[in-house]
């Protein structure tokens, strides 16, 4: 720990000169210099408490201890406090003893003066009271083992491997680890290119498999090995391939190959059927490939002519050369274009009004496209790998979010539990948070990223560790707006937003046209600093004070976007702490909103129905508009037996984007919806449907943190879908 300090000290410093910080590192020498830490240098601690015990520097050891308590050991389980106090109380027994070996009594006298407040009610200490008064204390037997080298060494190596073993086991900062971290990059994009190419492989020999499948068992049996011909007719095949054919001949093949009915009034542009073929072809082939029993024997009849045949056929007055040239015609149709199977069905009423005769050019079109599409599955822009489920929640989810560094997942309940859980490698549950209050929002803080924002409807806010498993801080917001609709951390980790609105009006009346008859819930949106747990400031709210159902942070935090309760977006500095821009966006409540990949645009969500891109840059002109389904936007109903029926207004994210802001994940009633984002006027692109749900979706989140993208989906049975993508590199 210390050698990896030290390292990333001299970095930090190099990247200062780089950038012509001089300043900065000014400061930043004279802190490392002051360092009470000591670069978490054991020994260099253990050096200080000994120089400030033989100093007699008594007010300094308890200002050192307390910063050491505060600092580390505060953070430690509450079972190994009994560890610290004993070390503390050695300590100070250290110092008495060295007073005493010094022979300086003035000092002992001041340590028992000063301490006597803190000590006289430790059972510990109530002996040694009476240790300045003792004329030899090394020869009592209640003292004297204090006064050997043996335990003096004893306490300074049992202090010096506990401080060791805590360094270790503390979280390191991201820069500590980062040659760990390229490294893990590099050997997870090695394995994800091997699994690339092993997949396409495999996608390769599965269409090979599925084309051969498509010849071979898809025609009866005695259409596959019609090509097998005999030297002789192949002569004659090829040799007639100039032969008009102008003149209508009788199909060579049409009593014995599978035949495709055509529609009342559709002609066929291939060869006319005679009178004696219809006769032979009256059966309906539709339900079976293959000829039926009864029909067998004029099958078994019609053999495949050899050359004395044809000759004969010349005799009678029939063409060879045209017969011929029928047989390579269909032949090649046959095998190049793999003709369809289906047919319609005979109408009784008009027997002679449909021909049976092979498949024409337009089916084999259409055929050939089928196979096209067939293919161009393929080239989707995400491949779906996996799709694991999260089950320990017991009623709808209303929140599901995935942290900064894509490592552990938040979820939240209309119960008001908190599920905390981690999918990598195995899905496992890491806390349960469980409050006396509602829970009606939550948000990963961002520096660190262990810290989780809960917001209630009794008007605090939690600051929960989620690896310490305890609350930090409970702020109190605001009595008059209770419920905490909406919470987001800066980027910088300095501050975050906070929405805070009255209680609901116990209405939702609709009137006829889903027309709002009642006003927009009163709100506030407050500004809070992670620091000092203090409010920096209240934002103005033009025309009134509204509820903020949603907000979102630009990359660096130097933008707010909210949507409202009113249909307004509104767009803050937040450099200025002050509104930007606001426009009217939606008919009604905007329920998500969430800035572009490029920062340009705006999206959002409403209650009606529309999915719209705004641009911020000409005061929020719309650019795009898509219309989504009640099952994307809400409110979503889950209906049960009994007339049972469940509604449930949206309250987390409503969609999210990749990583490069090109494809957009939303809710739909059997699972999330990825569509491919397209100009308004060719509308949203379904590029794939993750599914696995049976109850409606309420909100979705993607985490591109790795490679694989993972796509989160909760419904209203409180399952949760991790499905694991692989996008398609071009």
């Amino acid at each position: 720990m210390a050698s990896a300090v030290e390292r990333t000290d001299d970095l930090v410093r190099d990247y200062l000169l780089y950038r012509g910080f001089n300043s900065t590192l000014k400061h930043l020498d004279s802190e490392i210099k002051s360092d009470k830490e000591k670069g978490f240098r054991v020994d260099k601690i253990i050096d200080q408490l000994q120089q400030l015990i033989q100093s007699y520097d008594l007010t300094g050891l308890k200002e050192y201890w307390a910063y050491l308590d505060r600092r580390l050991f505060s953070r430690l389980e509450d079972v190994y406090r009994p560890t610290v106090n004993k070390l503390r109380t050695s300590l100070y027994r250290f110092y008495v003893i060295h007073t005493i070996q010094t022979k300086t009594p003035e000092k002992t006298q001041e340590f028992f003066q000063k301490q006597a407040l803190e000590l006289q009610t430790q059972p510990e200490w109530r002996d040694w009271f009476a240790l300045p008064f003792i004329p030899a204390p090394e020869q009592n037997p209640s003292f004297s083992p204090y006064f050997s080298r043996q335990w003096a060494d004893t306490f300074l190596v049992s202090l010096h491997n506990f401080l060791s073993v805590l360094f270790q086991c503390m979280p390191q900062p991201v820069l500590l680890s980062f040659d760990n971290e390229v490294q893990r990059i590099k050997t997870v994009q090695e394995e994800n290119e091997e699994l690339r190419q092993m997949l396409f492989a495999l996608q390769v020999e599965w269409r090979q498999k599925k084309d051969e499948d498509m010849v071979h068992h898809k025609l009866p049996p005695y259409v596959q090995h019609m090509d097998r011909l005999g030297d002789t007719e192949l002569d004659l095949v090829f040799s007639q391939r100039n032969v008009n054919m102008t003149t209508p001949t009788r199909n060579f093949f049409s009593t014995f190959l599978p035949q495709t009915r055509r529609a009342p009034g559709k002609t066929a542009p291939g060869p006319q059927s005679s009178p004696t073929q219809a006769s032979l072809g009256r059966k309906d082939p539709t339900a079976t490939q293959a000829v039926k029993a009864k029909d067998l024997p004029s099958a078994k009849d019609l053999k495949m002519p050899s050359v004395s045949t044809a000759t004969v056929d010349l005799a009678t007055g029939h063409s060879l050369k045209r017969r011929q040239h029928d047989h390579e015609k269909e032949r090649k149709e046959l095998l190049s274009k793999l003709p369809q199977q289906s047919m319609e069905k005979k109408t009784d009423s008009d027997p002679d009004s449909q021909t049976e005769a092979l498949p024409d050019q337009t089916d084999s079109t259409n055929q050939t496209r089928v196979c096209e599409v067939g293919g161009a599955a393929v080239e989707q822009p995400f491949i779906k790998l996996s799709q694991d489920e999260y089950g320990e929640h017991h009623s709808s989810i209303m929140h599901c979010r995935v942290d900064c560094s894509g490592r552990r997942v938040a979820s939240l309940d209309v119960d008001g539990v908190v599920k905390v859980w981690a999918f990598n490698p195995i899905m496992q549950t890491k806390a349960t948070i469980m409050s006396k209050s509602p829970l009606l929002s939550l948000e990963w803080a961002a520096k660190p990223d262990r810290l989780l924002l809960l917001g209630s409807g009794v008007g605090t806010v939690k600051l929960y560790d989620t690896e310490a498993k305890k609350n930090l801080y409970e702020m109190t917001i605001d009595d008059v707006h209770p419920r905490i609709l909406s919470l987001a951390c800066s980027p910088s980790g300095t501050s975050f937003v906070c929405s805070a609105a009255a209680q609901a009006a116990h209405s939702g009346v609709v009137m006829e046209g889903d027309a709002r008859v009642s006003a927009p819930v009163s709100g506030q949106l407050l500004l809070w600093d992670t620091k000092t747990v203090k409010q920096q400031l209240q934002f103005a709210l033009e025309p009134g004070p509204v509820a903020i159902n949603c907000t979102a942070f630009n990359h660096n935090g130097n933008l707010l976007v909210t949507g409202a309760a009113d249909g307004m977006i509104r767009l803050f500095d937040m450099q200025r702490y002050e509104s930007a821009l606001s426009w009217k966006a939606h008919d009604g409540e905007v329920y998500s909103v969430e800035f572009s990949y490029d920062e340009n645009t705006v999206f959002s969500i409403g209650e009606d129905g529309k999915f719209v891109q705004w641009n911020i840059h000409r005061c929020g002109v719309k650019q795009s508009e898509y219309s989504l389904s009640q099952d994307a936007v809400g409110p979503f109903v889950l209906s049960g037996y009994s007339g049972y029926k469940q509604v449930q207004v949206p309250r987390g994210r409503l969609f999210a984007f990749d990583s490069e802001g090109q494809h957009v994940l939303t809710c739909s009633s059997s699972g999330g919806v990825i569509y491919r984002l397209n100009k308004a006027d060719t509308g949203l692109e379904s590029v794939l449907s993750l599914g696995g749900h049976k109850a409606p979706v309420v909100t979705v989140d993607w985490c591109t943190a790795m490679d694989c993208g993972t796509c989160l989906t909760a419904s209203m049975d409180g399952k949760i879908k991790l499905s694991t993508l692989l996008a398609q590199k071009p």
